[in-house]
């Protein structure tokens, strides 16, 4: 007897719980990962101005030194939901360890470079003299917990992979209370200051890595997964996540570009521009979050060699990525006016931030497609390709942006190569996504 088809309403309601159910809980998880920043910047805040500029500047340093290493999570994401789709749960597991150790070698090697290199990051990031001691004890303290930072992006990609995302959420809000509270303790109580915020972080970054590992290792006994370092399998992650690193450190060099000719453009100018980008980052979020699941649902259909199933689900993934960036746009150009109003009572400022808001917001819907399709990419493991095209991303973008002094434009025109940008991007990765080369099933590819 023939099993009958699936109706095209009910695989998209099946597609539309898949993407709910992964997407909301790493949304979450998500906006939790920043707000370990923010409740250090306001407990350390009150301790004076140079112990917050010190802690600015630290920050600034470990946050670029760990997200450039964000393919921990994207390409174990990716190989781990492989091996599940392929039915092969030691496998994934195993797959995931190696991931693991990846992030463990990986982050021994960047603390034992910045433990002693702090005071020079430090003075090259341009801090003040009087901010730059508080800086210097933030980023050798901090420097401690690289090594459980990056294993929580590999372990992360584990659950991910194992269409796990509420874990994950569980672990960060509990990470993100556990630091609130021992930085508040150990600044204040135990007159630690900025050291104690240092130590705070740093404890509970460790605590969350070792609630990871012990979820990763009751499957590894559960599936008889070896724990065991495999040199093969390392190097198979390390393989798998060099192209991503090109993608990210691309993308990173576009940011840094724009923030840089911001601030050739006035200070009125610079400080709106800060104000956006930290709500286009919020805004990332919850793209991202749809990427995220796009990763793992990919890699499992492809590596139960659906490969149908895999161009369904990316089809409904980039019809949610059009409607929730409409959505979102039209969100920015309602909520602007109240939206700068938190941010700063400068007429200038907001004169400048207002006109380049309405762009953000026309370029939500270009920014859906290319947060889904980016997650598509990656779950299906094309990770060259997707270097590739950041790189040529990168190319037309920085003549563009470097373009909007000389010829005299302002916020409003940088924003607009930032669009460009983006635009660049989706065309890239839609042609992409029409050719279908992306489609490789199997438990590897």
């Amino acid at each position: 007897m023939t099993q009958a088809p699936v109706r095209p309403k009910a695989a998209r309601r099946r597609h539309d719980r898949e993407i709910v159910l992964l997407a909301v809980p790493a949304f979450g998880a998500l906006v939790a990962e920043p707000l370990f920043v923010m409740a250090d910047s306001a407990i350390v805040g009150h301790l004076g101005t140079a112990q917050l500029a010190g802690l600015g500047v630290a920050s600034a340093l470990l946050v670029t030194a760990v997200s450039v290493f964000v393919f921990l999570a994207y390409a174990t994401t990716a190989a781990v939901a492989r091996r599940v789709g392929a039915g092969d749960l030691p496998a994934a597991i195993r797959q995931g360890i190696d991931g693991i150790w990846l992030a463990l070698l990986l982050g021994a090697a960047v603390m034992a470079a910045v433990l002693p290199t702090a005071p020079a990051l430090v003075n090259l990031f341009g801090a003040s003299e009087t901010a730059a001691p508080y800086a210097t004890t933030y980023l050798r303290i901090s420097a401690l917990g690289i090594p459980a930072m990056l294993i929580v992006l590999a372990a992360t990609g584990v659950l991910r992979g194992l269409q796990d995302t509420r874990t994950p959420l569980y672990v960060a809000v509990a990470g993100f209370v556990a630091n609130g509270i021992l930085n508040v303790v150990l600044v204040y109580g135990a007159g630690l200051g900025i050291a104690g915020s240092a130590w705070g972080t740093v404890i509970a970054q460790c605590g969350m890595a070792m609630v990871y590992l012990g979820v990763v290792l009751r499957g590894a006994r559960r599936h008889g997964a070896s724990l065991r370092p495999d040199v093969a399998g390392i190097r198979a992650s390390a393989q798998a996540g060099a192209p991503l690193l090109v993608r990210t450190l691309s993308l990173r060099a576009i940011l840094m570009i724009t923030t840089a000719v911001a601030a050739r453009l006035g200070d009125s100018d610079i400080a709106a521009h800060q104000i956006i980008l930290s709500l286009w980052s919020l805004l990332a979020f919850a793209l991202d979050a749809i990427a995220i699941a796009g990763q793992a649902i990919i890699g499992r259909y492809l590596g139960a060699g659906d490969a149908q199933g895999a161009r369904d689900v990316c089809r409904r993934m980039v019809e949610w990525g059009v409607a929730v960036g409409v959505l979102l746009g039209m969100l920015v150009v309602l909520a602007r006016p109240v939206f700068l109003s938190l941010f700063t009572s400068d007429a200038a400022v907001k004169d400048a931030a207002l006109p380049a808001l309405v762009i953000v917001a026309l370029s939500q819907p270009i920014c859906g497609i290319v947060f889904v399709l980016d997650g598509v990419l990656m779950g299906a493991g094309d990770g060259p390709y997707l270097a590739w095209a950041m790189l040529v991303t990168l190319a037309v973008f920085t003549p563009a942006a470097l373009l909007v002094p000389v010829l005299g434009g302002g916020l409003t025109a940088l924003w607009a190569t930032m669009t460009l940008m983006m635009t660049v991007r989706m065309l890239t990765l839609w042609l992409r996504s029409r050719s279908g080369r992306w489609v490789v099933t199997g438990a590897a590819r």
